[in-house]
């Protein structure tokens, strides 16, 4: 049924309501100096729970139906959706289920219990987890809710870009992180039902390249394997629904190594003042390595998804 309208997109949002906020959308004299680009920020961290998270769960729980409700829902995450979801279900009053990789960020595991969800730790990726929460839905009937690969859900996270537009309707480029899509999925579609003409340019860690080399290859792949650290970005696999957007209507992608996008990290901390974690982080450093292609002086928003970042992944990394 995709793509989407903007009346999609502004419905989403009146169904989340307060509940879910609009977050601000910084401006950065220093990277719009460094880059030769006017360069502004939407500042996720700042949003309920820490990432955007929030937003495609609050939009796929108003679907659900009183039945399902009363069973329950489970997923799988690195963090952040496992929150978004664990903070939705409180809200609704629904019992969630939160299948993690063994190896998730302590922090985010905390928090998702803290919020009322029961936390089980199963694999060392998103998507070994990911066969556990489908194992308990044939078991107990819970319904699923995929991170990234859902109609519903993907208009929930595009929120966050029909935000970005009503703030600053001049925007000509948009920088997004990607894991699995579904937060590029739903940025690209709200901007663009705005304005045809914006540009998306999606940034992938190389060592988790799903995204980059399925579009390459004009058929939706699974890696052998992942050499990323970075939660947010360490997919095998990207969504089926997820693919065929990023196809047809991203602009470019590009890939920077893990070392390189927490380098950004710490220069936003430095120079910015915020918290980022490393997957909101990639879009700054796409900028800061120069491979985002826009003309001099082009208005160009980078999407900051969060900000609950595991420092103990920063340690022992060597800066430039």
């Amino acid at each position: 049924m995709l793509p989407l309208t903007r009346s999609d997109f502004e419905q989403a949002r009146a169904r989340m309501g307060e509940y879910v906020y609009h977050t601000p959308l910084l401006t950065s004299r220093l990277l719009s100096e460094h880059t030769g680009f006017d360069v502004r920020l939407k500042a996720e961290m700042f949003q309920r729970g820490g990432s955007y998270k929030i937003r495609g769960p609050m939009n796929k729980f108003s679907y659900l139906t009183d039945a399902q409700k009363r069973r329950g829902v489970v997923c799988s995450s690195a963090g952040n959706h496992a929150q978004g979801v664990a903070l939705a279900a409180a809200h609704y009053g629904i019992k969630a289920i939160v299948v993690m990789a063994e190896n998730a960020t302590p922090s985010k595991i905390a928090a998702t219990r803290a919020y009322g969800a029961e936390v089980m730790l199963h694999g060392t990726i998103w998507d070994e987890a990911n066969e556990k929460a489908r194992q308990l839905v044939e078991e107990r009937g819970y319904t699923y809710i995929h991170p990234f690969d859902d109609e519903e859900l993907i208009t929930g996270q595009g929120t966050l870009g029909l935000e970005i537009y009503e703030d600053w309707p001049e925007v000509e480029v948009a920088v997004v992180p990607i894991g699995g899509g579904g937060l590029i999925s739903g940025v690209t579609l709200a901007l663009k039902s705005c304005n045809p003409a914006i540009k998306v340019i999606g940034v992938e860690s190389s060592g988790a390249p799903g995204m980059t080399r399925s579009v390459r290859e004009g058929r939706l792949l699974t890696l052998d394997r992942v050499d990323c650290i970075i939660d947010g970005l360490r997919v095998k696999r990207v969504g089926e629904k997820t693919y065929d957007i990023v196809r047809q209507h991203v602009d470019d992608l590009v890939t920077l190594p893990d070392e390189q996008i927490f380098d950004a990290v710490i220069w936003i901390m430095s120079h910015l003042k915020v918290v980022a974690e490393g997957a909101a982080a990639a879009p700054v450093a796409a900028l800061l390595h120069d491979l985002v292609r826009a003309p001099r002086g082009a208005k160009v928003v980078c999407v900051l998804s969060g900000g609950n970042i595991n420092l103990e992944q920063l340690k022992g990394l060597k800066w430039n």
